[in-house]
């Protein structure tokens, strides 16, 4: 009997499968759907079309709460902040999607319970709610302008541009920042409760108090431009880094005072397939000029996140583009290690989950089958829990999909329980969820 080449290709991935990652288990699950709403100014207006028919724009007084793309302790162990991005995948439909940090409480499906959903829960204290309203969230801002780049609450019309819609007032009033002025991927708390955001279209650091206000303005990785960083707007720099290219992983080291950014794209002049992960010191708010490179699988690949464990020891995601429904998903995590590694020399990697090889003995997604696949375009957040636990979820892209099957994509997110504990893993995440509490009393006694 002759087997179908699609099995071939099937067995020999399993067969070839490292037995670290095969022998991760989803011990929990849980699921957003993609019509997840908040309040706020009518958004979706500059979308071009959906290839699904389906949560059809624009979204009259509603902003999607969705796609996230970085992932922090909440106020309490139930309780996580998710970062929205920039809004509708393109910094020319993005203008009127505010960017927002929210407060989810998923009620993981476990082998001994639970229900699958994601609630929302208060911002300051992780108390459920019943919608994501206000006390739900932060929006950023630079209501203070110290940013020094044109935003849209600067404008008139949306893009300046007289035949787009009006800019909603209260983006104008309270200087809110959208998709269309940062691209937002990744965010850190430092030791003072300040947060530093990784931006892709500088790419630039972007700095708030506890409240999401600006507090300086936006700091360059030196000699690194992409399109739309302000230097080559102004013709004062070249391009050397694509469009999108910038900050898709940024870590803090478990002192609060060291940041690592990580690019998405290769600087030109660089090795094909390399990404820099350079070195930013909280206390003087300057990068260090150390600076280490990840090399990706394959140069078409991408990566999604960047966790620290320690000073020297990171998580990274890495997938490619493909999907359920298109392609041949590779979607793994690494443990990379800057010691022993020069500045400038590549870190080591060890693949230590494969996200399209989990075990799921209970079928916690309910789809019938006993291993379970995440093959989603984007996985962007990751959160070590403890030595054992890991946190994922993807970002679904809102309304766009794919992932696993022809419709705008869920959120999901996933505790994987990984088959060798992390030795030396510190802060573990109650620790990190009392400092964050500490964080969420300094917003609510010093709001902006």
């Amino acid at each position: 009997m002759r087997i179908p080449k699609p099995l071939v290709v099937a067995l020999a991935a399993a067969i070839s499968a490292p037995a670290m990652a095969a022998s991760n288990i989803l011990v929990g699950w849980a699921m957003m759907p993609a019509d997840t709403f908040s309040d706020g100014p009518t958004s979706g207006q500059l979308i071009n079309g959906n290839p699904y028919g389906t949560h059809r724009p624009p979204y009259e007084g509603r902003q999607p709460v969705q796609g996230f793309s970085a992932v922090l302790p909440g106020a309490d162990e139930n309780s996580f902040i998710v970062m929205t991005d920039n809004g509708f995948g393109a910094q020319e439909n993005s203008a009127d999607a505010l960017l927002r940090l929210y407060s989810v409480r998923p009620d993981f499906r476990t082998a001994s319970g639970g229900s699958g959903k994601v609630s929302a829960s208060d911002f300051l204290s992780a108390a459920p709610l019943a919608r994501f309203i206000h006390p739900s969230r932060i929006t950023l801002n630079d209501i203070n302008q110290k940013l020094e780049l044109p935003i849209q609450a600067d404008f008139r019309f949306y893009y300046d541009d007289g035949s787009k819609p009006r800019v909603d007032s209260a983006i104008g009033f309270g200087r809110l920042l959208t998709g269309a002025d940062l691209d937002i991927e990744s965010v850190r708390r430092d030791k003072n409760c300040a947060m530093w955001f990784g931006d892709e279209f500088g790419p630039y650091l972007i700095k708030t108090d506890t409240s999401g206000t600006v507090t300086r303005s936006a700091i360059s990785l030196p000699g690194v431009y992409a399109p739309q960083h302000a230097d080559v707007m102004a013709g004062r720099a070249t391009v050397n880094l694509a469009g999108s290219g910038g900050f898709e992983g940024m870590a803090i080291n478990p002192r609060g005072d060291r940041l690592y950014t990580l690019l998405e794209k290769t600087v030109s002049g660089d090795p094909a397939g390399t990404l820099r992960i350079s070195e930013f010191a909280v206390d003087r708010e300057r990068y260090t000029g150390k600076v280490f490179f990840y090399t990706l699988q394959a140069v078409d690949h991408a990566i999604g996140d960047m966790t620290a464990i320690d000073d020297s020891r990171f998580l990274v995601i890495e997938r490619n583009g493909a999907t359920a429904t298109q392609g041949t998903p590779f979607k793994k995590i690494y443990l990379i290690d800057t010691r022993d590694v020069g500045s400038g020399g590549a870190v080591s990697k060890t693949e230590l989950v494969d996200l399209m090889q989990l075990a799921d003995p209970d079928d916690l997604n309910g789809d019938g089958q006993r291993l379970f696949t995440f093959p989603y375009v984007t996985i962007e957040s990751a959160l070590l829990l403890d030595s054992h636990t890991l946190l994922v979820a993807n970002d679904n892209n809102f309304p766009g999909g794919g992932g696993r099957e022809s419709a705008a994509d869920a959120t999901e997110f996933l505790k994987i329980r990984l088959a060798s504990p992390i030795p030396g893993v510190s802060p573990p995440h109650l620790q990190q969820a009392r400092d964050a509490r500490r964080c969420e009393v300094s917003t609510a006694l010093n709001p902006s």
